[in-house]
């Protein structure tokens, strides 16, 4: 019965989603658009598209379900996304190129400048922007950002995720909300983690693109390279395992990466910014860091199709979020 039940309510949730959308299209609020971009012969579009927005509204899951790939790592903490990380889909006449970028905040640190210079460049270098907010974040948060994507002249999509948390009236009214915030932009309502409505986003994009050569090789996926996605991948299970300061005070080094034909070896340093912190990385005897390693080659394995020899160590780079030089070295500096 308690399994029926859960159908049930499961059942109830997917069907209010939909009758959400269903308001939305019978009352014409999401335009229908006629003809489609697969039916008729066009020239080659490419184009970037820059993901925006505050922390924790599901920035990186959007990009990973709009490329289908995991090129960001996602966790519930502020701050998961420190890089611009550009995500790559490719068909015979397009070339979409994805940009996720760090959370909207007030910098604290030259780490957290750095991070902003990624968001204000990505307002700059767009072709479309993805403006993504969702059911239940202040909508007056962060007003300076919203005024400098309404003054950028660029074409925004605004994505109202995590609908699935949510009830149709909340809906409708925060559609209405981002309509007169943002005249004659694409409202979605969607619910990344559950792949919900994203496929009309992908339709609407292609339309919007720009006629233009593709900027990268059809068969690449994204810009970085395989270093980055370790580091990537070591950080987010710190993010999951460690709490307070210790995520926020940690940079990740690949320093060698060997791929042979059945295994890859990696060595990597977790560098954090104060002796004290080195101590809490590896644990008592060296149970955190032995977790974080196991977990992090899992993940590896999976991300590369391959063995994975991970071996991990931890280093102190005193105040590294403070110094140009430090930052530079990390690739902070890369806007």
């Amino acid at each position: 019965m308690a399994l029926q039940t859960e159908n049930h309510t499961i059942g109830k949730t997917k069907k209010s989603i939909f009758s959400i959308i269903f308001v939305l299209l019978f009352f014409n609020r999401i335009p229908e658009r006629e003809g489609t971009p697969k039916m008729k012969t066009m020239a080659h579009k490419a184009g970037f598209v820059n993901i925006v927005g505050n922390p924790n509204v599901g920035k990186s899951t959007i990009m990973n379900a709009l490329t289908g790939e995991k090129l960001s790592i996602i966790t519930q903490k502020m701050q998961t996304t420190r890089h611009r990380i550009k995500g790559i889909v490719s068909g015979d006449d397009f070339q979409i190129v994805y940009s996720d970028t760090p959370g909207i905040l007030k910098p604290s640190y030259k780490l957290q400048e750095s991070m902003m210079k990624f968001v204000d460049t990505a307002l700059i270098d767009a072709d479309i922007i993805l403006f993504v907010t969702d059911v239940k974040e202040k909508v007056d948060k962060n007003p300076d950002y919203i005024e400098k994507i309404r003054k950028s002249n660029m074409p925004v999509i605004v994505l109202i995720n995590k609908i699935d948390l949510s009830d149709q009236e909340q809906v409708l009214k925060l559609y209405d909300y981002w309509s007169n915030a943002f005249p004659g932009a694409d409202i979605f309502p969607v619910s990344a983690l559950e792949k919900f409505n994203i496929e009309p986003i992908f339709d609407r994009i292609i339309e919007l693109l720009p006629e233009s050569p593709a900027f990268f090789p059809k068969d690449e996926l994204t810009d970085r390279n395989e270093r980055f996605f370790v580091q990537e991948i070591i950080r987010e299970k710190i993010l999951l395992n460690y709490q307070k300061e210790i995520p926020y005070s940690v940079e990740i080094e690949v320093e060698e990466f060997k791929e042979t034909e059945k295994i890859i070896n990696i060595r990597a340093v977790i560098f954090v910014s104060r002796e004290s912190q080195k101590g809490i990385i590896i644990g008592h005897q060296g149970k955190m860091i032995k977790k974080t390693g196991t977990e992090a080659r899992t993940d590896a394995e999976e991300f590369f199709g391959k063995k994975i020899f991970l071996e991990l160590y931890v280093k102190v780079a005193k105040d590294w979020r403070e110094k140009d030089n430090q930052l530079k070295k990390f690739g902070y500096d890369k806007y």
